[in-house]
């Protein structure tokens, strides 16, 4: 007897009539054997010792780029920070000046005097007391005035990413 195409028992993966017993049994075959790792006949699937060791050594590799990108990106963060904590400063003893025509006795005044609300901290230094100073110079037409503070800096000794140094910013 002759089976035609699409009648009778089919081979899934072809489409071809499969009407003897070797094709049965080839498919019963398949279906009881576990697969197989093409590389490594016989074992079941996983990585080599090899691959495993390359993709850690990535791994590594990408965490260290990982970790100096984010010191740095720390560092322009407070860096930033510092900034915008001297520029509020200066701008607070222009402020001072401006309204009293003389300059803040010390950074405290900038507080009491409402100025300020509180004096910032210095991000470098994580304390608002390390903040430098820089007095002004004696006025030559009134000799009597007491000089205050003209400029402030930072209290850190360390440098910046851009090789100045954070007291003379």
């Amino acid at each position: 007897m002759r089976v035609r195409r699409g009648e009778g028992a089919s081979d899934g993966a072809t489409g071809r009539g499969c009407t003897n017993a070797r094709c049965a049994n080839s498919r019963t075959l398949a279906l009881s054997h576990p697969r197989t790792h093409p590389r490594t006949p016989g074992s079941p699937f996983g990585f080599t010792l090899i691959e495993l060791m390359i993709v850690m050594a990535l791994i590594v590799v990408l965490a260290g780029i990982a970790l100096a990108v984010y010191g740095s990106s720390q560092t322009r963060a407070r860096e930033a920070v510092l900034k915008e904590n001297l520029f509020r400063m200066r701008d607070a003893i222009d402020q001072y000046y401006a309204d009293k025509n003389q300059y803040p006795p010390t950074l405290d005044d900038l507080v009491s005097q409402k100025y300020l609300r509180a004096l910032p901290e210095d991000p470098f230094t994580n304390s608002a007391s390390t903040w430098q100073t820089v007095m002004s110079e004696i006025d030559p037409a009134n000799p009597s005035a007491i000089p205050g503070v003209f400029d402030v800096k930072s209290g850190a000794e360390s440098m910046a990413l851009d090789g100045s140094r954070y007291a003379d910013w």
